[in-house]
């Protein structure tokens, strides 16, 4: 397909989810990545991206677990893109 024209941040799918979801974005240039899950709290519990990536259509699969591998308890979550100045910040809902 085509390259993306804008910077997008999808819902996850599916919300909710158990045991893991799908975060897709797109991007329409090169650019510098971060894609990053937190807590209610806004604590960082993992980073699914962080480095460069050339522009298309991208998916991360998160699945339920810290930084250090760890599974996280049931709850809302947040995931969060920032990339060459665009910031979208999306909830999530994980049930056990």
């Amino acid at each position: 397909g085509s390259l993306p024209t804008k910077f997008e941040l999808a819902q996850n799918y599916p919300n909710h989810f158990n045991p893991s979801t799908i975060i897709r974005f797109e991007l329409p240039k090169k650019t510098d990545v971060t894609l990053t899950v937190y807590n209610v709290l806004g604590q960082k519990v993992s980073t699914l991206f962080d480095g460069e990536k050339p522009a298309g259509k991208y998916e991360a699969d998160w699945d339920g677990t810290s930084q250090t591998g760890v599974k996280v308890s049931s709850g809302m979550y947040f995931y969060k893109l920032v990339a060459d100045g665009f910031v979208s910040t999306k909830k999530m809902l994980l049930v056990k």
